[in-house]
């Protein structure tokens, strides 16, 4: 079952807070700089706004006295009270002056309209229109085409504040909507671009790196970012390559110098290293559990004059044949079979009784016979034949030395040499195995 890997996790936590998502808080990150620059910026508008609108009223107002003025010079000019009261109320119906006279030359108020009372301007509209100006409107009037224009009276007219203020305000609601709608569309837009230029290709990398396996990180799915090849993405991409497959090779080369620490260069079965840590963890185990362990000591007979006369080449060929076909023979995996040095070879049997550790080592003598290699110059067969040596033990709470055992199954070894070779001792009574 493949490991769970930390990434899995993390996304599993990211799938259940979603406010922690890039994209949420991409999102609220562009709702927020774009609201406060739409604030800023219809600060900015508002203000001028304001200005236009000063500008505006003021325009408006010279233009309807200028219009009016003839009308009300004929008025000043006939003390006409009906026509003078006809045009004050004309002016005042328009609803944004505060105040509207109409005097003669004499400066008597000929007509005049005032609003009522009116409570206090807001702090705002006071700071933008409390200061608008009185408007003066002279009036002249020419009796007829020949003689000279005479100031025949005035018109004064004070303009609403609060009136211009709510006309302000309104606009201004309607200019604050279109910039919040504006903004809100701008941050939509930015958070779609950056979904798909960004984000996007950002999680596709994420889902990838999550897939990586960690004893194969050179093989890892990388993402094809079409759109993205020559840019920062695509070089991203490109290093987290290079960066995987050099893990792989530091791996494969770590599992390179494992294998040359831990294999026989000729053979390649185990070496004595690993028999040893092998051993020891085997000993440990049957300690922990009350269960036996088992070893065999195994030599090549008569091997020294093989290598003489048949050469080293012949001798190194003889080891790997020899090693192939005592391994074929070992067949659960926590057995293990090493070459200890020289033609010398040993196995550890985990789990294995005598009667159990025998039938291993019957099966090895007559693997090694079926090979049929001839020797010539053995004093024993004329085929390659191996001796046996076989210890075991149940070791004990206290018993901590698995040497004991192996020196055990060495001596018996050495008995089965001394008694002729080409057979099998264990404890004290030697087996002799026909060819």
């Amino acid at each position: 079952m493949k490991r769970r890997s930390r990434y899995e996790s993390e996304a599993d936590y990211y799938r259940v807070l979603p406010r922690h998502s890039l994209n949420t808080k991409q999102a609220v990150w562009t709702l927020i700089v774009a609201t406060t620059l739409s604030l800023l910026g219809g600060l900015i508008e508002l203000s001028l706004e304001a200005r236009a609108v000063r500008t505006e009223v003021q325009q408006q107002t010279q233009q309807v006295l200028g219009l009016v003025s003839a009308t009300a010079a004929e008025a000043a000019f006939q003390l006409n009270p009906t026509l003078a009261e006809q045009i004050v109320d004309g002016l005042f119906s328009a609803g944004n002056l505060e105040r509207i006279e109409l005097r003669d030359d004499f400066g008597r108020i000929m007509a005049q309209q005032q609003r009522p009372q009116q409570p206090p301007l807001s702090p705002l509209i006071y700071w933008l229109f409390g200061d608008l100006p009185e408007f003066h409107q002279p009036l002249e009037y020419r009796i007829d085409s020949n003689s000279p224009l005479e100031s025949v009276g005035e018109l004064r007219v004070q303009l609403a504040s609060d009136v211009v203020g709510t006309t302000f305000i309104e606009r201004s609601r309607l200019i604050f909507a279109v910039g919040v709608f504006k903004a809100l569309g701008i941050s939509l837009f930015v958070v779609l671009a950056f979904s798909l230029l960004i984000t996007r290709p950002l999680l596709k990398i994420y889902d990838s790196i999550q897939q990586v396996d960690p004893e194969q990180p050179g093989r890892w799915p990388k993402p094809i970012l079409n759109s993205h090849r020559k840019d920062e993405l695509g070089k991203l991409v490109d290093a987290l390559d290079q960066l995987l497959l050099a893990f792989q090779r530091g791996l494969e080369q770590r599992d390179r110098l494992h294998q040359m620490s831990t294999l026989d260069g000729l053979t390649g079965i185990a070496n004595r290293r690993l028999f040893d840590a092998t051993l020891l963890q085997a000993w440990q185990t049957a300690r922990r559990s009350s269960q036996p362990i088992s070893v065999l000591f195994m030599d090549i007979d008569n091997f020294k004059p093989y290598n003489d006369n048949y050469g080293h080449q012949a001798g190194d060929d003889c080891l790997r044949l020899v090693a192939k076909a005592l391994v074929e023979t070992v067949t659960r995996p926590a057995d293990l079979l090493a070459r200890f040095g020289g033609e010398e070879f040993v196995c550890v049997l985990p789990n294995t009784d005598k009667k159990g550790a025998l039938s291993v080592a019957k099966r090895m003598h007559r693997a090694v016979l079926e090979l049929n290699i001839l020797h010539e110059y053995s004093d024993v067969e004329q085929v390659i034949t191996v001796s046996v040596g076989i210890a075991t033990a149940r070791p004990g709470r206290h018993d901590g030395d698995p040497l004991v055992l192996l020196e055990e199954a060495d001596q018996r070894l050495y008995r089965a040499k001394a008694l002729g070779r080409n057979r099998i001792v264990w404890e004290d009574t030697p087996l002799e195995v026909e060819p």
